[in-house]
């Protein structure tokens, strides 16, 4: 297999595991939200630690930690990250998986537009329009049944702030989220310690129940690791299409395993949200070609010009 082959495999894989993963948080409503956040917190610090202690990489997530600087980007982003999945794990206990889905669909877009807002990035037509069309969307949402849908503004508006604070960072996606596990890791044991000293607690109780509070860890580590081991083998543009089986598959399971409502109302909704990515995706798709066009064409240009160079050289 090819380096890209690979890379794609890995990366349907790791959103594969994300976008089936209501299933598994599914499987552990008997547990409170909270307290499954704060196993997924510790489980995954384990399973981190065991995979950069293999890789010999533990002095460098040390390191991050240390450092004033990164730390404190680091606790914002874990904070974000935290709220980030903590919405996620109750809007699947909750029987508000659909919601969910559609943060994680207009999330792209919430991203775009945080860039031009707080970097100052400049947006093509296109993109507006795909913007104003996610926006038509969610403002359909909230008129047609006469709720916000906050889950999806709060998740996609969490997770593209995250991924601003990410920029600052000079670290690769696994030691960054270790990092972030690390300083939230004191607050979850320590909440695990109190529900365990009264009469709440679901580790320990139940074999089963158990052993999915553990596996959270390997479910939150291992598509971070597919994701990151594709990401570097592909296009940006093959990455954010690919992106979408994550939600597409979360919306497939809320409505066709969970069984949620699914009308009118939410059908307008999300025609409006996929327009929108289809015209987004197709704008991102051709800038990306034609952005490797210039590189191929400059590559070129360098080569002939250093043939001229050599050959005016070789003359006597």
């Amino acid at each position: 297999m090819t380096d890209t082959q690979k890379g794609v495999l890995a990366l349907i894989a790791a959103c594969c595991i994300w976008g089936l993963s209501g299933l598994f948080y599914k499987a552990l409503i008997d547990v409170p939200s909270y307290e499954v956040l704060a196993h997924r917190t510790v489980w995954s610090l384990v399973f981190f630690g065991i995979i950069l202690g293999l890789q010999g990489r533990l002095g460098i997530l040390l390191s991050a930690v240390r450092n004033p600087g990164s730390l404190k980007v680091i606790m914002t982003a874990a904070l974000l990250i935290s709220v980030n999945w903590f919405l996620f794990i109750w809007s699947i206990h909750a029987g508000r998986a659909t919601e969910a889905s559609m943060g994680y669909y207009i999330f792209p877009l919430v991203a775009v537009l945080i860039g031009r807002v707080v970097l100052g990035e400049q947006l093509s037509r296109t993109q507006w329009v795909a913007i104003s069309l996610a926006a038509s969307g969610v403002l359909s949402l909230t008129i047609g049944l006469h709720i916000l849908p906050w889950i999806s503004i709060v998740l996609a508006s969490t997770f593209g702030l995250y991924g601003l604070l990410k920029k600052r960072l000079d670290l690769g996606p696994v030691i960054s989220v270790s990092a972030e596990v690390l300083v939230l890791c004191p607050i979850a044991l320590g909440w695990l310690v109190f529900q365990h000293m009264g009469q709440g607690g679901a580790f320990g109780q139940n074999l089963s129940q158990s052993l999915l509070l553990m596996a959270a860890g390997p479910i939150t580590a291992l598509p971070l690791i597919l994701f990151s081991f594709g990401a570097r083998r592909l296009t940006m543009s093959t990455v954010g299409i690919v992106q979408y089986i994550n939600p597409t598959l979360q919306f497939l399971v809320a409505v066709l395993i969970f069984g949620e409502p699914f009308g009118v109302v939410h059908l307008i909704a999300f025609a409006l949200i996929w327009s929108a990515l289809a015209i987004y995706s197709s704008s991102a798709f051709t800038q990306d070609r034609a952005r490797r066009k210039a590189v191929m064409v400059s590559e070129a240009e360098v080569v002939v010009s250093t043939k001229s160079n050599n050959d005016e050289s070789a003359k006597p």
